[in-house]
């Protein structure tokens, strides 16, 4: 096993919706659920993504968090440059290998549902 078959990978995929590949155990799918990912079976293994249609901003937040709670649990994790947030409100082309050290701080904001 090489050092890329242990990273979790978060992308944003050719249709748009953020996925996440890679060795995902049972701990890391409850970071991935507490961020916000869903997780759907398929014939091997699971399909782990954001819903979507809820914006880039809400899912670059969202995939920005679970990967740092995912670095913050000691997990190797690669973020998609284009799933970083900026503060200007638009996806950043690229920032550091490991987003930023992971501070007490809030869930990003969920939308309510009707």
């Amino acid at each position: 096993m090489n050092s890329n078959d242990a990273t979790i990978r978060i992308t944003r995929g050719q249709g748009g919706e953020v996925d996440v590949d890679g060795p995902v155990d049972a701990f890391a799918a409850s970071i991935l659920d507490r961020a916000g990912f869903v997780t759907y079976p398929q014939l091997r293994g699971v399909w782990i993504r954001l819903p979507f249609d809820l914006g880039r901003t809400w899912e670059n937040e969202h995939a920005t968090w679970a990967a740092q709670m995912l670095t913050a649990a000691r997990y190797a994790v690669d973020l998609a440059p284009d799933l970083r947030p900026r503060t200007d409100g638009r996806a950043a082309p690229g920032g550091p290998a490991r987003p930023p050290a992971m501070t007490s701080q809030a869930p990003p904001h969920r939308p309510s549902r009707p």
